[in-house]
């Protein structure tokens, strides 16, 4: 079976160094830093439109958004991942689905290049054939088309999405998979309100969920 993954409140709690990163751009813009809660808030759809939602809420100028975003860039390159941890569990999880002959794919809003260091960073790029970052592709989550770039690139068949939020649970939706929710990352809403065919708190559910996935879908 093929198991595609969220990475920014699936995999990784990445919240405190994405933080740092956008503190720095508007500390260089004369602007008080956000709280951490705020800054999960803005999480999910992409950097640009987490950037845009931090300059909305300090009042900057639209025009300077493509500048401001790629400052931001270059700041969370530089700090992460000073504070970035990979959720309890999550190595072993993946271990146990490869060695069950599960095939794995990433798919985030995070621009590509770092997606894939902070894989390295955290020891676990070794089980993703396949990675689809924000700017993979002309759109993004959740647009299903990276979705399915993970499924065409890994041969297709029987697959399943892993994530943490709304926009995982609508990208699933949209590409026709069974979504298996995440409750501890940085998801919005009640866990009632997204569909999904299970949900987890803890990833050493998360082989035996697959596992029952993948007997339903044989």
């Amino acid at each position: 079976m093929i198991v595609i993954f969220d990475l920014d409140g699936t995999l990784i709690d990445s919240a405190p160094d994405i933080r740092a990163a956008v503190n720095r751009m508007l500390a260089d813009e004369g602007q008080a830093p956000l709280d951490l809660p705020t800054v999960i808030g803005f999480i999910g759809n992409g950097l640009p439109r987490l950037v845009e939602r931090a300059m909305a809420a300090r009042g900057l100028d639209v025009s300077r958004h493509m500048a401001l975003t790629r400052i931001t860039l270059d700041f969370y390159n530089a700090v992460s991942p000073a504070l970035t941890r990979t959720y309890p569990g999550v190595p072993q999880a993946l271990e146990s689905l490869r060695a069950a002959g599960h095939r794995l794919a990433l798919c985030t809003n995070k621009p590509e290049a770092p997606a894939r260091a902070i894989l390295a960073d955290m020891g676990i790029a070794r089980h993703f054939a396949v990675v689809v970052g924000g700017d993979t592709l002309p759109v993004t989550k959740p647009d299903p088309a990276p979705a399915l770039e993970c499924l065409r690139a890994l041969g297709g068949g029987a697959a399943a999405y892993v994530g943490d939020s709304g926009v995982d649970a609508e990208t699933a939706r949209a590409a026709g998979l069974p979504f298996l929710l995440f409750t501890e990352g940085y998801r919005k809403e009640p866990v009632a309100a997204l569909p999904h065919a299970s949900a987890f708190d803890d990833f050493a559910l998360l082989p035996a969920l697959v596992e029952a996935l993948a007997g339903v879908r044989a």
